[in-house]
């Protein structure tokens, strides 16, 4: 897609970030001379395959396949940072590919690049600021995205038991909705509001409460919507390097332009229970997941449930 001017902006910032990332990095032995700790580059990667096959779409994780698909995943990171303070950039690619009677676009790749700096303030609170591009991303709204997005992200962690995040986004995305008219693509735009909490019971044991609430406003109505959502999810270690995480997660989303048949807004609702097992041997990561989406809609249509497997073996360098 052609990026709009946000989109063109975020690519000069972000080549300006990486510009700042490098002399960062070669000003660091003098940054140290005079401040508590010394400045630590550290670049990394990794890449991963993995299968799905489902019978229903789950449009949370940007790989919606209904039927049986694969991907190839490539990740790229850099990190400057001290005892207090860590600059990030992160270059992010997916290949996906649809076998036999897969519904949807045959094949498709989704990029992402993300730019954040995050800073300690004490012991307790961390700040983060992050902005980051989608080119070709699956939306709730449509399959065909570009995204430009700015979060901050805001941590507080008294004790190591207990921490609570809370971010805020703002997105504006741009759509591939060309119906050959040779029109302008139509674009949206709305606020993210994250919080979750997290209780720690030892070693990779957790508790977690996920809580989101979303819109996105457009001149297009079929790509306006405002979803709430909610989630809990257990992390228990089986071994140092096996762990199980059931989840359970409610979704309730409206499309104030799509109308249902008895004349309202449609409306759609989603409880997704899961379980995942991670395997992180070394530097291998190797997830499995297996979930079942209940759907149903005052557009009948849209009434829908079914299981989602997939299985990834992924390597980190």
């Amino acid at each position: 897609m052609t990026g709009n001017s946000p989109t063109r902006a975020a690519w000069r910032l972000l080549a300006a970030l990486f510009a700042t990332l490098g002399l960062g990095h070669l000003a660091g032995p003098a940054l140290a001379q005079g401040g508590s700790g010394d400045w630590e580059f550290d670049p990394s990667a990794r890449v991963e395959v993995g299968v799905v096959t489902s019978e229903s779409s789950d449009r949370e994780d940007e790989l919606v396949i209904v039927g049986d698909g694969g991907y190839v995943r490539g990740q790229l990171g850099l990190e400057l940072g001290d005892d207090t303070t860590t600059f990030s950039l992160e270059a992010d690619r997916i290949q996906v590919e649809r076998f036999g009677n897969a519904t949807g676009r045959e094949r498709y790749d989704r990029d992402r690049f993300t730019a954040s700096v995050e800073q300690e303030l004490g012991d307790d609170w961390e700040v983060r600021l992050q902005g980051r591009i989608y080119d070709d991303l699956v939306s709730v709204e449509s399959s065909d995205t570009d995204e430009v997005q700015a979060a901050l992200r805001i941590e507080y962690e008294p004790v190591l038991e207990h921490r609570v995040r809370a971010q805020v986004t703002w997105r504006d995305r741009e759509y591939n909705d060309d119906d050959g008219s040779g029109g302008a693509p139509s674009t949206g735009e709305g606020l993210r509001v994250d919080v979750d909490y997290r209780h720690r019971l030892g070693r990779y044991h957790y508790i977690n409460l996920d809580l989101r609430a979303e819109e996105i406003n457009s001149d297009n109505p079929l790509r306006s919507y405002t979803r709430e959502s909610a989630s809990v999810s257990y992390t228990h270690p089986i071994t140092p390097d096996l762990r199980a995480r059931p989840a359970i997660e409610l979704r309730h989303t409206e499309f104030g332009g799509r109308m249902a048949p008895v004349g309202v807004p449609r409306d759609d609702t989603q409880i997704v229970p899961e379980i995942e097992f991670l395997w992180w041997p070394g530097n291998w990561r190797i997830e499995a997941e297996a979930k079942y989406i209940f759907g149903s809609s005052n557009d009948p249509i849209r009434d829908r449930e079914g299981y989602r497997l997939s299985l990834s073996v992924g390597y980190v360098f």
